[in-house]
């Protein structure tokens, strides 16, 4: 089970939590990323409307993202609330606590791999990387994008050299796809030609950057659909606005308009080569 390096949430930190006791005045649950703490959850904290019976809103056992009200080291004391999480807010942290155990495999892998017990590597991979990214399994996602260098000076070469070939293998390298809409006339007997090679020759320059996709779709005319994925927004706003000034300009110089409609952006994920 996945667990964070420090000792103790933070106020206003989204956790995972397993329901360990109900009482008619509160819950006692236990703090799955943070081994051997527990919160108290009040009645008044379980939902936005009146709680006859809090058994109606939680049960024994159940897993469930809570939000940290308050923090006292001190006494031991941390005090949760079910109420203050919205739906994107519950999504967001599974979201998070999914990778985390994607995380926690890859790097048990990479601990067999060179005879080390996973409380070793969680102290000599996890906690250096945790530190620095915030989560593990986005430190494998920079390693898979941008090299294994990226994690020197963090971990060993030992690691890295062990963690390398899990990463290629089994990490996802998170995407965005934006698409936007040219709508363009040429008044020439030529002019779809015109247009044609214009398109062409902007998705043929933008393809030949590293990790970089266009594709261009007939909308019916005047339109025409482009779709960009980038490894993240700024770079395929990027190529966008490049793709944009080309074709502008060549359907300019052969007499005709061309309009940029834009849309929404949509992220994804990759599978990274050979897996």
């Amino acid at each position: 089970m996945p667990r964070k390096a420090k000792e103790y949430p933070e106020e206003g930190e989204f956790v995972v939590a397993t329901v360990k006791s109900i009482h008619p005045y509160g819950a006692f649950l236990k703090l799955d990323e943070y081994p051997g703490k527990e919160g108290f959850m009040h009645i008044s904290e379980v939902a936005s409307t009146w709680v006859k019976n809090i058994r109606d809103h939680v049960k024994e056992g159940q897993k469930i993202v809570a939000k940290v009200i308050r923090v006292d080291p001190s006494k031991g004391h941390i005090d949760l609330s079910l109420k203050r999480v919205n739906q994107q807010q519950r999504k967001a942290k599974l979201q998070e606590y999914k990778r985390a155990q994607k995380a926690e495999n890859l790097l048990k892998m990479a601990a067999e791999k060179i005879g080390k017990d996973f409380e070793t590597a969680w102290k000599e991979v996890w906690v250096p990387l945790e530190e620095e990214y915030g989560e593990v399994y986005a430190a494998f996602e920079d390693a898979a994008q941008n090299g294994m260098d990226v994690l020197k000076g963090l971990i060993s070469d030992e690691w890295t050299e062990a963690l390398e070939p899990i990463i290629e293998a089994y990490v996802e390298i998170p995407t965005v796809t934006i698409d936007a809409e040219f709508e363009i006339t040429v008044p020439k007997p030529d002019g779809i030609e015109i247009i044609r090679e214009a398109l062409i020759r902007a998705r043929d320059r933008a393809n030949e950057e590293k990790e970089i996709d266009v594709k261009f779709s007939y909308q019916g005319a005047p339109r025409y659909r482009i779709d960009i994925t980038a490894p993240d927004y700024y770079k395929a706003e990027e190529v966008l606005e490049n793709i944009a000034e080309e074709i502008l300009r060549v359907i300019k110089e052969a007499g005709g308009e061309a309009t940029l409609i834009r849309k929404e952006k949509r992220i994804k994920k990759v599978k990274k080569r050979g897996s």
